[in-house]
């Protein structure tokens, strides 16, 4: 592979782990820096991911993040909170301003442009085309029918109109097609695109993170149940992780003292989940405060069991990609997976613990049971395979290879 191939890599929504969360689009830069490729991972200035909007004087301001890789941020204005009029205000100007990234940036070999934001597609598309390079439309949360399924919005409403126009367009004019859900092509083939353009690359986990693992600190240590059998929970407390089926869960198992409950995280739904359990009077539920993702592997090793669900939500069935889930599957432990994902089953195929129904109590009670009851090597058993298929089929070294291999043939 020739050093000169380059890429950019457009997510309005991307960042660093210093800015926000880094993610998908920075790990994937990363890799490819390593492989040698030359990437610009290209996000806006502003967004409410961000913990702090990014000073940009002009149009663009370019950060080396290490060799053969540098963060472009396109300077966008500030918005009040996510569902602000400023926000879609915003995916015009950024649409608009990748246009002249021609005249800042060196002329790249192939563009990616990843969703959610349809808007901007529009921008890299006109990029594409004048600088005559392949165009990759990456979708990792299928709007606009999102909004319509989960945000309520009419598929007659003329912003949802224009939406549907540009993802119609996406999909036909686009040399590749990728998404990180694996049955989304059923959607996408049923508004003309050719399933030969379609690969699944799911997300994953950066190697060196989950190696490097720092240790807990005391305040955490602290807030971890001692001498229990742990069904544990890392991550956002939101309504789509539906915890309120796993605190009713807990709340059935009440007669096994030595079962407990660990959710770590943060999230809007915190506080109320904290007064449900108060009102509930329960004991066997832990609540520990959030810590850095270099910890998650070091927490993940105190629980017995993993936890991970979502609601019912239809939209599900066209596969998910949940980070936390690939941290668990890393871990070794057995996880109990409470989501309805359609043809994509990861953890019963890797035979690394059991699904169940989304927002089912009973099956969950029935489930940690299940696990509770198991021997201490069969439990082993089921980590490992897990471990197995984290290391064969998500690790970001891998996954890039494979993003390589369609986009340069390589």
């Amino acid at each position: 592979m020739s050093k000169s191939k380059s890429i950019w890599i457009i997510n309005q929504y991307t960042s660093t782990p210093e800015t926000a969360q880094g993610g998908r689009h920075y790990y994937f830069a990363k890799s490819l820096a390593r492989l040698g490729y030359s990437v610009h991972l290209i996000g806006a200035s502003y967004t409410h991911f961000l913990k702090e909007p990014i000073y940009v004087a002009d149009d663009f301001k370019i950060e080396e993040v290490q060799e053969n890789f540098s963060f472009v941020w396109v300077k966008v204005a500030q918005y009040p909170e996510a569902h602000s009029k400023k926000r879609i205000a915003n995916w015009f100007t950024f649409a608009w301003k990748l246009f002249k990234l021609q005249d800042a940036l060196p002329k790249p070999d192939v563009i990616l442009y990843s969703s959610p934001s349809l808007v901007g597609y529009l921008g890299a598309e006109k990029l594409a085309k004048k600088l005559n390079v392949p165009l990759a439309f990456e979708v990792r949360d299928i709007w606009p029918l999102t909004l319509c399924e989960l945000g309520g919005y009419s598929t007659s409403h003329p912003f949802i109109k224009l939406l549907q126009w540009i993802e119609k367009r996406a999909y036909k004019n686009s040399d590749f097609v990728i998404s990180n859900l694996k049955n989304s092509y059923e959607h996408m083939q049923s508004l003309g695109m050719n399933t030969n353009k379609f690969t699944w690359i799911p997300n994953g986990f950066l190697k060196e993170e989950v190696e490097n693992a720092e240790p807990l600190e005391a305040r955490t240590i602290e807030q971890l149940p001692k001498d229990k059998f742990v069904i544990g929970y890392a991550g956002t407390f939101g309504v789509a992780n539906a915890l309120d089926s796993l605190i009713s869960a807990a709340s059935q198992l009440t007669q096994y003292p030595d079962i407990a409950f660990a959710l770590v995280g943060q999230g809007k739904l915190k506080a109320n989940l904290q007064n449900q359990i108060t009102k509930l009077g329960l004991e066997n539920i832990y609540f520990v405060d959030a810590i850095p993702k270099a910890q998650v592997q070091s927490v993940l090793q105190t629980f017995d069991i993993c936890y991970i669900g979502l609601t019912k939500d239809p939209l599900f069935r066209f596969g998910v990609s949940p980070n936390k889930l690939f941290d668990y599957l890393y871990s070794g432990k057995p996880i109990i997976y409470a989501i309805d994902s359609g043809l994509y089953t990861p953890v019963a195929d890797a035979q690394a613990g059991i699904q169940i129904e989304p927002e089912n109590a009973q099956q969950i009670v029935k489930a940690v049971l299940e696990m509770y009851k198991l021997t201490p090597e069969q439990r082993i058993k089921m980590g490992r395979n897990g471990h197995k298929e984290a290391v064969n089929s998500y690790e970001y070294g891998s996954l890039t290879k494979k993003l390589t291999s369609i986009l340069f043939g390589e």
